[in-house]
């Protein structure tokens, strides 16, 4: 049986526990897309878990949803990243940059290029989103062209580089949570008459090319993936035939020989079963509002490699030597999520040695 502080094997990488950072959207970034000034001291704090995944970091200027969130396609975004990987690096720690291309959840007072969002059809998703003026909702995007789905694909690859050159130890694509791989999965946002749209096998398509090609670029085993299915967020419907098509997805992913799959947990054991079966690699469960006496319980039954938890790891940068001793956690401050200074951000005290 499996234990979470047993070293674990990712990729090409050697992890010393089994616990995982999961991303967490912090809206913190420079107006350019640079990292704050904080961030590196952020991420450096909570280096002890096996694995960091970093924020959802958008691979292009059409890829930014929210204000204030960090890019990885630019010479500057590289630089500005470089400090952050290697303060991770200096306390033993392993990092990988989330690659997040919002698509149709943006608006273009977010952006740099205050363009219309783009998706897979021109479907608005319904909903609203925090904007400079306050909330504003989501308009309705154009749709890409299918010269343009694949110009997508490579500035995916493009970002994937530009993270190794910044330090990260790989990255993670960002297939869930209503953004635009998960809008092409589901028929409410996808109306496609091309080679991406219809069929389960071409819902799939720009995920697996999108896998495909950041793998040929920085090798598979520094590229994973994070799927929620099921996910029903802001106008996401994937339609009766939804968990068939994440059993053809994993199933084609895994002939990649990817890091990892990260799969956020809905609550369909059926599927989560399914998938443990078809995905060969390394597997990750993030299963949000788990319960602090339920750490662990995915790893030992077998059905995990490693577990993935968010705001426990945000309150506490000391997570694992809080969980080894059984310490009390902090509970995280929902009002500094997103956006602010360093309350809520690096002021999360730790224990004292």
């Amino acid at each position: 049986m499996s234990t979470l502080f047993e070293p674990v094997r990712l990729g090409r990488y050697d992890l010393p526990n089994r616990l995982v950072m999961a991303p967490m959207t912090r809206s913190r970034a420079n107006a350019d897309g640079a990292p704050g000034d904080l961030a590196t001291e952020y991420y450096a704090q909570r280096a002890s878990v096996g694995l960091i995944v970093t924020e959802g970091t958008q691979p292009s200027s059409d890829g930014q949803g929210y204000m204030t969130t960090p890019g990885i396609y630019t010479p500057g975004h590289v630089a500005a990243w470089r400090p952050i990987t290697d303060a991770v690096h200096a306390k033993g720690g392993h990092i990988f940059i989330q690659l997040m291309h919002a698509g149709r959840m943006s608006h273009p007072d977010n952006t740099p290029h205050h363009r219309q969002g783009v998706a897979p059809s021109a479907i608005a998703p319904g909903a609203q989103m925090f904007t400079p003026t306050g909330p504003q909702d989501a308009p309705t995007p154009r749709a890409l062209s299918t010269d343009e789905v694949a110009q997508t694909v490579a500035d995916f690859a493009h970002a994937a580089r530009s993270a190794i050159q910044a330090g990260a130890d790989g990255v993670e694509i960002h297939g869930a949570n209503a953004y635009l791989i998960q809008q092409f999965f589901a028929p409410s946002a996808n109306q496609r008459t091309d080679r991406y749209g219809g069929s389960i096998e071409n819902r799939a398509r720009f995920a697996i090319e999108v896998a495909t090609a950041i793998a040929e670029a920085i090798g598979a085993d520094r590229t994973s993936i994070r799927l929620s299915p099921g996910t029903a967020l802001w106008g996401i419907d994937e339609g009766p035939d939804g968990p068939e098509l994440y059993r053809y997805l994993v199933g084609e992913l895994d002939k990649l020989g990817l890091a990892y799959l990260h799969i956020m947990d809905q609550g369909n054991d059926a599927l989560l079963a399914d998938i443990r079966r078809l995905w060969k690699g390394t597997l990750i469960i993030n299963r949000p509002g788990r319960a602090r006496d339920a750490i662990g319980t995915d790893i030992a039954s077998g059905l995990a490699d490693l577990e993935a938890y968010g705001q426990m790891i945000l309150a506490n940068p000391d997570f694992i030597e809080r969980l080894k001793i059984g310490a009390p956690f902090h509970e995280a401050d929902r009002m500094t999520f997103f956006g602010g200074t360093e309350k809520g951000y690096t002021d999360y005290p730790v224990m004292a040695a």
